[in-house]
């Protein structure tokens, strides 16, 4: 994922977040759970990337008061805890990222992980959905079910669809949507590389890429 300030973005994920980077010259790894996330120095961002994170089941309460001592929180009307549709079964809290990013914790109640009370960063099991800009959400979600990536949740519409499934989301949108609970925060355009586990990835699409439309 592209930053427009390696130290910053480096310095955050490590002294705010309390997590594990690993940096050199030109990136930061960042390791988030079962997720490694390569901030990567030297390339136009343009709009603001989205990144949610799930937290163990029953921990959202000690997950909030953990960020509310470390980042801004962000919210609309006075709100600052979301719902997601009935069919994800989850509950989300959006916060300030470098670079403007759109960072969010999710509590996904379908899934049972462990839970010993308390909040930390290792709490923080993975990265769970990744935003990606489309120049047509439904001609990329008819894409990726031909690859096996099928849709998750509500059906698909043209400005916002879901696929994959409860451990890891691609957020399709077109150019120019603004990411809740913003309104100005508009989806980036630069591309992010997403790498899967080998073994996933085979059982997917056995010797084929995945090369979504240019602008993702």
């Amino acid at each position: 994922m592209p930053t427009n300030d390696l130290e910053t973005a480096g310095r955050f994920y490590a002294e705010t977040l309390g997590l594990p980077v690993v940096s050199d010259s030109r990136t930061a790894a960042v390791s988030i759970g079962s997720t490694s996330l390569v901030l990567e120095a030297g390339r136009t961002r343009r709009g603001a990337q989205h990144l949610a994170f799930t937290i163990p089941t029953g921990s959202f309460a000690a997950a909030r008061q953990w960020l509310e001592g470390r980042v801004r929180l962000l919210g609309r009307d006075g709100v600052e805890e979301f719902p997601s549709p009935p069919s994800w079964n989850a509950m989300s809290v959006y916060f300030d990222g470098p670079d403007g990013q759109v960072l969010e914790l999710i509590e996904r109640r379908d899934l049972r992980q462990p839970y010993d009370g308390g909040f930390g960063p290792e709490h923080l099991l993975g990265v769970s959905e990744v935003g990606v800009a489309v120049p047509d959400v439904l001609a990329t979600v008819a894409m990726l079910e031909g690859l096996g990536v099928h849709s998750y949740g509500n059906p698909p519409g043209a400005g916002f669809a879901a696929v994959g499934d409860i451990d890891g989301l691609l957020i399709l949108v077109p150019p120019g949507r603004a990411w809740l609970p913003t309104d100005d925060r508009v989806v980036a355009d630069d591309p992010v590389l997403l790498r899967v586990d080998p073994e996933l990835e085979a059982e997917l699409a056995p010797g084929r890429v995945l090369r979504p439309a240019a602008s993702s």
